[in-house]
């Protein structure tokens, strides 16, 4: 699958001029530097990602003037009953975004990755659900992740993480060039609510789902770094 594919035929049907489509791929390398990044840093391949040539706007319930922008999300797609787990990563992202921060969000979304492999490996997730609140959700966000220090082996990446994502992500250089360059020139919008930003798995999916036995390996010491972590964070 080319990650760019969305984006060329976006491209060729009139969606994105031609300098927004020459701009996102001239600075994919950047989004692939960093995914080859985290690969190193955890000793994990990351999943199959794209690039949705549309910026992703939410808001808490319809009709709301509040809203969130998400830059990338972890979306579990279900086929032939069986379940594949991709990273959405939007252009306005690649676009814009500096390095540091779309490293940081790659990565973020890589850690959401790694948490629904390990809940569905151990059959501890049927649904999962996202409140209808942006400040609720951003908060069981955070609880829904592995815990970066016991995934990456990379310093500065680790404080880029830590930096962007102390309680949701917010980077207002980044968000103020994606409403000017992006919304602004009426580029495409993917509107969406909360409460339907849902993904609901069946359990007949999780079941004929195969996990690579060396990446339940290693979410296995993962998961002992990360209890060795909190227990050393306690005393």
């Amino acid at each position: 699958m080319d990650p760019l594919l969305r984006v060329h035929e976006a491209h060729k049907n009139g969606l994105i001029p031609d300098k927004i489509h020459s701009l996102v791929i001239k600075r994919f390398e950047v989004a692939l530097s960093g995914i080859q990044r985290i690969e190193k840093a955890s000793g994990i391949n990351f999943p199959l990602a794209y690039v949705e040539p549309s910026i992703v706007v939410s808001h808490p319930s319809a009709g709301s003037f509040d809203y969130g922008i998400l830059f990338a999300r972890t979306i579990p797609v279900i086929s032939n009953d069986k379940l594949n787990i991709i990273i959405q990563i939007t252009a306005p992202l690649v676009a814009y975004g500096l390095k540091g921060t779309i490293h940081a969000i790659l990565a973020h979304e890589f850690l959401h990755y790694l948490e629904l492999i390990r809940r569905i490996s151990k059959m501890d997730m049927v649904s999962d659900e996202i409140s209808s609140n942006i400040f609720e959700s951003n908060y069981s966000d955070s609880t829904r992740l592995s815990e970066p220090r016991a995934v990456f082996d990379d310093k500065t990446l680790l404080l880029h993480i830590t930096k962007k994502f102390p309680e949701g992500f917010r980077d207002y250089k980044l968000e103020d060039k994606v409403m000017k360059f992006w919304i602004g020139n009426n580029l495409p919008v993917i509107n969406i609510t909360m409460d339907t930003n849902i993904a609901k798995i069946p359990a007949t999916a999780i079941a004929n789902t195969a996990i690579d036995p060396i990446l339940l390996q290693k979410l296995d010491q993962i998961e002992q770094k990360a209890i060795r972590l909190r227990k050393k964070k306690l005393y």
